[in-house]
């Protein structure tokens, strides 16, 4: 399929599949940008090479963490990305209109086997428990 370029494959897929918002594909774009760039920060010698699932799942939650912080779950629900299969069918859908590039490995069940949403992106942001009596019993906040 020839390439095409981002803002014209993005007009295509919203025309025909509206589960996700324009901001979600633009984020996604972000944050396979940014996956790059660590890559080849960490790598300085190696050519640029294909970015598999499991690189752009961490690339997404690296992006989505830096960029929303603990606004990271409500800003991607309010865009209709819940799961790191949404993350999948968006890229997919930009495969599919000629803006992403995919190798045969490339499956969207690689997206399925990701990581659970809560656990990248509230649990980072919940205090520390801390046990009230932790002193002595029945004194709260006292510590030995």
């Amino acid at each position: 399929m020839q390439s095409i370029g981002f803002q014209e494959a993005l007009e295509q897929i919203l025309a025909s599949d509206t589960r996700y918002h324009a901001e979600a594909y633009a984020f996604l774009r972000d944050a396979l940008e940014g996956t790059l760039k660590r890559r080849k920060k960490a790598r300085k010698d190696a050519p640029p090479s294909h970015v598999n699932a499991a690189e752009l799942l961490d690339g997404f939650r690296i992006h989505a963490l830096q960029e929303c912080g603990p606004m990271a779950v409500t800003v991607l629900d309010y865009w209709g990305v819940r799961s790191c299969e949404d993350v999948g069918n968006m890229v997919f859908n930009l495969v599919n209109a000629g803006a992403f590039g995919k190798t045969d490995e490339d499956t969207i069940e690689s997206f399925r086997l990701g990581y659970d949403f809560r656990e990248a992106f509230v649990i980072p942001f919940l205090p520390e428990p801390t046990n009230l009596s932790a002193g002595a019993p029945g004194v709260v906040g006292k510590k030995k």
